[in-house]
């Protein structure tokens, strides 16, 4: 029998909609007096409005209904329910401003997310380089420039320099295929030269 576990993300949801949830109906006498709800339409607008912006600032569709509500978080806390029908209609009120304030710092929050999300398997490890390595460069560099072609030096360079293979394809204007079988041909006259085969 297979067990359903809850995905961090589904369980984020839960978490924001118990928010909203405990926020708009805790009790009905409490909701009715102090806070009243926001209508329907409000919510649904609000949410239209919000997938275009997401849409527009091109966040990952998978990302979009976790903004929304993380749009809908900031304005429980920020501005009354009861007028939320208003932030989409009226231009220059605070509720308004509150609202575009919210949608903006999910969204630059969500991007700078992707940013640093994506740099960090990319980026090569950059240790500083000693003596040692800088002279072994140095003359692999000067035997380079005599056995190797202009295309199989700068295949090494940029390997040297961290790039995967694709990019490097993608550089040159080749194939995969035809960068990998380069950068072998490079590496073993190389090693041929220094006597490691």
């Amino acid at each position: 029998m297979t067990r359903y576990l809850p995905s961090k993300r589904s369980s984020r949801n839960a978490m924001v909609a118990m928010v909203l949830g405990t926020a708009l109906a805790s009790s009905p006498a409490k909701a009715a007096a102090s806070t009243p709800e926001p209508g329907a339409k409000a919510v649904t607008d609000i949410s239209k409005y919000c997938q275009t912006c997401w849409r527009n600032a091109r966040l990952p569709a998978d990302r979009w209904q976790d903004c929304t509500q993380a749009v809908f978080v900031r304005l429980l806390e920020r501005v009354e329910a009861e007028k939320w029908g208003t932030v989409l209609v009226d231009s220059e009120t605070d509720e308004r401003r509150e609202f575009l304030r919210a949608i903006d710092a999910v969204k630059k929050r969500t991007q700078r997310a992707r940013k640093f999300a994506a740099l960090s398997p990319e980026l090569p490890d950059r240790q500083p380089v000693s003596n040692a390595t800088r002279d072994d460069r140095e003359a692999v560099a000067k035997v380079a420039a005599e056995q190797l072609s202009p295309r199989q030096r700068r295949i090494l360079e940029l390997t040297a320099d961290g790039w995967p293979v694709p990019d490097i394809a993608a550089e040159l204007a080749t194939t995969v295929e035809r960068v990998s079988d380069e950068k072998y041909k490079a590496i073993k006259k190389l090693q041929h030269h220094f006597g490691d085969v």
